[in-house]
Formats: C-alpha cells, structure tokens, sequence
C-alpha cells in the first residue's frame, strides 16, 4: 500500500518553542520513530510543513543589510533540503540500512494570476506581538494577520497546479525508496507570460508566495494513486465545536458531509479541503489525526477519516 503523508509543523516545531537545530532535530526524531513501524510495512511519501523555517531565514536575510533578503522560492529550496536530511537522518537510524531515502527538491506549478495573491493568508515565520508586527509591517512592507492571540506574517497561497518531479518520485517508489518530497507545499514556479503559448520556448521561473502543504500532497497523492493519504497534526482528529464545552471528535465523514462545515482557515480548514478533495478524486480514503496514532489511523481506529463509502458525519463517541 501506498501512503503519502504530511507532517504537520508541530513534527518540527511545536508552537513556541525557539527555533533552534535542537528542537527541530528532536521533534524530527519523535516523528521519524511514528512513522518507522509504518514505512516498515507499505511504501512512503513523506511531505511536511516549513512556515516557521521559511520565516527564520527571511529574518536572517533581512538582518544582513549589504545583500537583499532571498525570494520565498529560493528559501523554500533551502528548507526542503534542511529537513529533509534530518528526516532522512532520523528515519535512517530506526529503520534498516538496505532501505533508500530520497529528498527531492519538488517544483510546482502556480498560476500567476490566481486571485490569492491579492489575498494573502499563508502563515509563515513566528508569532509576534502586535506592536512589533506592526514594526515590521512599516519596515519590511509585509503583511501580518492574527494568529490566536499573536501575530504572523502571511504571504500568497494559491492553488498548486502540477508537480514537475513527478516522473523521479515514481521511479524511486518503484526502488522502494522513502521519498521525501514537495516539503513546504514544494517550491512554487510559474511560467513567464507568453511563454507558455504553442510553439513558444517556455521559461519556467521561481514565484514569491507559498504553497499550501496539505494542498500540495493531496494532488501528489492523488497523481501518485496513492492507497491512502494522511495529514499529521498536533490534534486527535477534527472537531465539531473545537474549544467549546461541546465539542466531538469526527471519526468518519463523507467528503460532501465535511465540506459542507466551517473550519478555521488558519488551521483546520485546508486540511479538510485536503482530505474531502482526495476522497472526492479518488474514491479512497484520506485522514486527519495525531502523529503518535499513525498506526491506528491506518486502522480506522483514530483520527477522522474521509471516504465517499461514508455516510454523512459520525462522531466519535
């Protein structure tokens, strides 16, 4: 079986916590022992998030003044390859030394025009105070938007179009490899105006915004016909009435049933846009659950599974 899974950013680093090799490289090693029981067993997709990586480095950048601060494209590059040596690292030492890893820079392709980019809403970098956002805000010209009681620089998120490593990533499924690839959402490109035309030399160029991870996945689990497609968070499963005296878990839905709920846009929401398009696509299962219930999820046992054999919505008891 083939599964594709996406590593939420607490699989990095957890809300929080600073910023550090440390930390990240901790958190790596907790996921890579939840996911070793199951790359055991089936093949693997591992993709993950980089918000706060991306973040990082664009205020490293903006701190060295004699060069101008690297776009969001290049700075995805560079955290796709970071964490995926650390997840190759920590999934090398708990599983066996015959089984190949593989991180693969993964472009995919946005269009220019989509309407996201008069909206940005993609969460990137850390959570600031108001007073200090709104520094940033008239320094660097960026644009925040709450984040629970914080404030978080957002960027354009439009919709993921095509994966360019497609043909590699299925060569190396074939070899049995773990593949980790479109970390972050991937790094998004575009085709320059005019180039894309019959008979026209196309130029493919790096584009400023960020892809949403869990979007992202979901179209390479689909391209990849993928068995099953699971989204790792820091939460059990997905909430009617999240942080109410109310609420329930879901434990399984149909993808008309759970789209037609509100989710928060910040959080669960692409998530669940994620899961209901897979199901919808496919006619196979997608999933939302904890890390550390990985293998339990499979089982149908955890986290809130998505099917079109489901009917309606069926809360956990």
């Amino acid at each position: 079986m083939l599964i594709v899974t996406a590593l939420g950013g607490n699989a990095l680093l957890r809300r929080g916590q600073p910023m550090t090799s440390e930390n990240q490289r901790e958190n790596i090693r907790i996921a890579a022992r939840a996911l070793a029981p199951v790359a055991r067993q089936h093949d693997m997709v591992v993709g993950h998030g980089n918000g706060p990586q991306v973040g990082l480095l664009a205020l490293q950048g903006a701190a060295y003044a004699d060069v101008e601060t690297y776009p969001l494209d290049v700075l995805d590059a560079e955290t796709e390859g970071m964490i995926g040596y650390m997840i190759e690292q920590e999934l090398g030492n708990v599983l066996p030394f015959e089984r190949p890893f593989a991180t693969l820079l993964t472009m995919i392709e946005v269009d220019p025009n989509d309407p996201a980019f008069a909206n940005p809403t993609k969460f990137i970098g850390p959570v600031y105070t108001k007073e200090v956002a709104d520094r940033l805000a008239a320094e660097k010209s960026w644009v925040f938007k709450q984040d629970g009681d914080k404030w978080r620089r957002v960027v354009a998120s439009p919709e993921p179009k095509r994966i360019f490593e497609l043909r590699p990533i299925k060569w190396l499924l074939e070899h049995n490899t773990i593949v980790i690839a479109a970390g972050g959402g991937g790094i998004p490109a575009a085709y320059e105006p005019g180039t894309h035309a019959p008979g026209a030399h196309r130029k493919l160029a790096g584009i400023e915004c960020v892809i949403d991870k869990d979007l992202a996945t979901e179209l390479l689990a689909r391209e990849l016909k993928a068995d099953l497609y699971v989204m790792l968070t820091d939460a059990d499963a997905v909430y009617v009435d999240w942080g109410k005296p109310t609420q329930r878990a879901i434990r399984r839905a149909s993808p008309d049933a759970l789209s037609a709920m509100s989710f928060a846009a910040g959080s669960m929401g692409p998530k669940v846009d994620a899961a209901c398009r897979f199901a919808k696509a496919t006619g196979k299962t997608a999933a939302i659950g904890a890390l550390g219930d990985l293998e339990r999820i499979i089982a149908g046992e955890a986290g809130t599974t998505v099917s079109s054999a489901a009917s309606g919505i069926v809360l956990a008891r």
